[in-house]
């Protein structure tokens, strides 16, 4: 199993580019099933996540073909098996957004209970029962949802009484091809949803209320082709920018999108960072300067994003006074304040808060990563702790960033990848 070894103390300084959306690319891979022609997907991150979706549509008899730039095109003409097993699902939840579009466009579907990171209860029952809705009969048996639809979804009015955002993404799938008009209420409103719709526009959907809470879906007869880019990863975006800042130092990030990301870059400023944004760059420079503790409240989009708050968490443990960060998303998701405060951080949890002393610097130590923004977390810390840092358990991290070693060396950082 790789480890990360960090030796701590530089500022980083430098530019670096921002891959596509992980959280964007792999609902649209999913959304792909939908249609009758096929579909090419461009600025895919080169991850783990991405590699599992795509070995989870080749086996099911998908063709996948992908070119040196990350482009896939996806043709389902070839498809032959209607099941997401196990052994690929059982490493990544959004491996059940392959079940709305399997059930919209042929009728059955047979998808393990997913996995993925260990930040506390993310039940998918709102799916289920919107599918339902829709006239599903679904049948849980042996860890395996089994869908079917024979006679085609239909169109109904869905309130979701929690805020979701696979179960608005798989609702929202399923509804494009469903007959009649579907509602979704209480919708998420997240910038990868509007991705993910705007996409399914491309390929012919009728979908009004986009980016809003009260998503409008007319079902039609099929779906053809298109070519689609992913958006820029924001929680990326968010988590380079928290790095320099930690570090008291500057960078500038190609190739992303600033109004997609205002919360974080409002508490990045309140931290004495001066951020400066031109078209598709966004650079932050400290000026040298130690960041300030900030305080902070996780909740759905446009707030705080909950995938940022343990990076805030390692900034504010090296920061001038004291911070709060509480998280009102999922239960287990404060779990990093343990290995930190084996680094030298002061942390308290008090419930859903933890309370941060900032301390002046860190000290390296083993730590080991229990989730993909934990794992984050920990690396910045180990960037500004003295000594060295060894991260094991990366291969969570290796779900979400595209070869962060590479580009934190880039930005001046000393880190490594060592095999375990």
């Amino acid at each position: 199993m790789d480890k990360l070894i960090i030796t701590g103390g530089t500022v980083l300084d430098g530019e670096i580019r921002i891959s596509g959306s992980k959280n964007s690319g792999l609902p649209i891979l999913a959304a792909t099933l939908l249609a009758d022609e096929p579909v090419s997907i461009c600025n895919l991150p080169h991850l783990n996540d991405i590699t599992t979706m795509l070995a989870l549509l080749r086996c099911m008899g998908v063709g996948v073909t992908i070119d040196e730039r990350m482009c896939v095109e996806v043709d389902k003409s070839s498809i032959s098996d209607f099941e997401a097993p196990y052994d690929l699902v059982k490493t990544m939840r959004a491996s059940i957004l392959v079940l709305g579009p399997l059930l919209a466009r042929f009728g059955k579907a047979d998808v393990s209970f997913p996995g993925g990171c260990a930040i506390g209860s993310r039940p998918i029952d709102i799916h289920l029962k919107g599918f339902e809705a829709m006239g599903a009969e679904i049948e849980v048996d042996g860890g395996y949802i089994k869908a079917r639809a024979p006679g085609g979804l239909q169109g109904a009015h869905i309130f979701m009484d929690t805020v979701t955002v696979g179960g608005t993404e798989n609702l929202m799938m399923a509804a494009t091809l469903a007959k009649g008009i579907t509602v979704l209420e209480n919708a998420a409103r997240e910038p990868e949803i509007v991705d993910l719709a705007n996409c399914l526009v491309a390929m012919g959907a009728k979908i009004d209320g986009i980016g809003t809470d009260h998503i409008t879906i007319t079902g039609v007869d099929q779906l053809h082709g298109c070519t689609y880019e992913v958006m820029p990863d924001r929680i990326e975006t968010g988590t380079y920018l928290t790095a320099a800042a930690a570090s008291g130092g500057r960078v500038l990030l190609r190739d992303t999108r600033a109004d997609i990301l205002e919360a974080v870059l409002l508490k990045l400023e309140e931290a004495g960072a001066n951020i400066n944004v031109n078209g598709a760059d966004i650079e932050l420079d400290m000026k040298g300067n130690r960041p300030k503790s900030v305080s902070l409240r996780t909740a759905p989009y446009p707030a705080f994003p909950t995938d940022m708050q343990a990076q805030f968490t390692a900034m504010n443990a090296v920061a001038e006074g004291t911070g709060t960060v509480t998280e009102t998303i999922f239960e287990n998701r404060l779990i990093q304040i343990h290995e930190l405060n084996r680094m030298g951080a002061k942390i308290t949890l008090e419930g859903n808060t933890a309370v941060i002393k900032g301390v002046e610097a860190l000290r390296g130590a083993p730590v080991m990563a229990s989730d993909l923004r934990a794992s984050a977390s920990l690396v910045i810390a180990g960037l500004v702790a003295s000594g060295e840092t060894m991260v094991d358990r990366i291969y969570h991290i290796d779900r979400g960033y595209e070869c962060i070693e590479e580009k934190l060396h880039t930005l001046g950082a000393d880190i490594r990848r060592v095999p375990g």
